[in-house]
């Protein structure tokens, strides 16, 4: 029993037993709760339902994946030396040890956020475009180095390291690098500008002024489009961003404009009949809208209609087809009611003048 006395009160490290007992079954606690629980939420949310809107669990998942098992041995570890007491000099070493593997998992976390968010943005181009954007990955790249740095840089911070001309430097640096590639970072913004804005896709069909031609590609520095007659068409990200674009891809229904002309000389029992038989022809077909069918205008040399109808499918193709036939209809109809087109024409009067007064 003296034995088992002299024991307690021995003193190892500047502790007796009982905290060495107390700090291990700390450290023994900790380090079978926290795995054990990170095992159940992480099983629990796996199961969750892949089409139902839980965009904040899956993050956490993501987070507890990306959480080390070394990260859960130093908060036990943390946990437990609160029950101990530690030399100073000692305490500092295991502050230091404790604070790198800290920032560490606080790197993996943020790197694991940023390729969540990014990720998911990509999904979505994914299944917009049928195509990821490569200034995604760029981002990806750009988010997670700044996130690293951060991490590093804090951790120098906390370790007593004076980091300002440290960050002066990198300031510095890269003030200098941006100066020597100004034209390619332009690009480089302009192209993360168009993959978080999205002004059009892969697919969408683009008017530019004098260029027009369908995207294929859009990359870090150009974008690539292929043009009606085939050839392919590079524009620098920069450029184009500054540029007027007419996005055919975005138009969810045509408008289409409708004039016909037919001669001075119809009846105008014929004439009042025209609107009805434009809006008869264009409600005829399927996938249009009728809008509206006028008497517009007297031309040099014709009477003037005008309707306005609408393709209800965007589809170049599909809008010729239905105006050759509304067009063909329309010559039917006038050639039953004997109604004649209209065409540049010169009518001649030649009156003969009175004879003269004979020689």
């Amino acid at each position: 029993m003296d034995e088992l006395n002299e024991l307690g009160s021995k003193i190892w490290l500047g502790n007796d037993l009982a905290a060495w007992t107390k700090a291990l079954l700390q450290f023994l606690l900790w380090f079978t709760v926290l795995p054990i629980v990170k095992r159940f939420v992480t099983g629990r949310l796996n199961k969750l339902d892949p089409d139902a809107p839980h965009a904040f669990l899956e993050l956490v998942l993501a987070l507890l994946k990306r959480t080390t098992r070394s990260f859960l041995v130093v908060v036990a570890t943390f946990l437990a030396l609160k029950w101990l007491v530690v030399p100073d000099r000692v305490e500092r070493w295991i502050d230091g040890i404790l604070l790198f593997f800290l920032w560490l998992q606080v790197a993996m976390w943020g790197t694991a956020t940023v390729r969540f968010f990014i990720d998911r943005r990509v999904l979505m181009d994914t299944r917009d475009a049928k195509d990821g954007s490569a200034s995604l990955s760029i981002l990806k790249f750009i988010g997670v180095t700044a996130v690293w740095v951060f991490a590093f840089l804090l951790l120098l911070a906390n370790l007593g390291v004076d980091i300002t001309a440290l960050i002066a430097g990198l300031g510095v640096g890269g003030i200098a690098i941006a100066l020597a590639v100004q034209n390619v970072l332009g690009d480089l913004l302009a192209s993360l500008a168009i993959a978080l804005d999205k002004p059009f896709k892969v697919g969408d069909f683009l008017n530019l002024g004098q260029e027009m031609g369908t995207v294929e590609y859009i990359g870090i520095k150009s974008t690539r489009l292929r043009s009606l007659s085939g050839e392919q068409i590079i524009i620098s990200n920069a450029d184009l961003l500054g540029a007027r674009v007419r996005n055919f891809g975005r138009m969810f229904e045509r408008r289409v404009v409708l004039n016909i002309g037919i001669i001075y000389e119809t009846p105008r029992e014929k004439i009042r009949a025209v609107p009805g038989i434009l809006a008869d022809a264009i409600r005829s077909q399927d996938k249009t809208r009728f809008d509206r069918a006028h008497f517009v205008s007297y031309g040099d040399f014709s009477l003037n209609f005008e309707a306005v109808y609408y393709v209800l499918d965007p589809a170049y193709n599909l809008h010729a087809d239905i105006q050759q036939a509304i067009n063909l209809r329309i010559h039917e109809e006038f050639e039953k009611r004997a109604i004649e087109f209209a065409y540049p024409t010169v009518l001649q009067y030649n009156k003969n003048a009175p004879d003269g007064p004979a020689a």
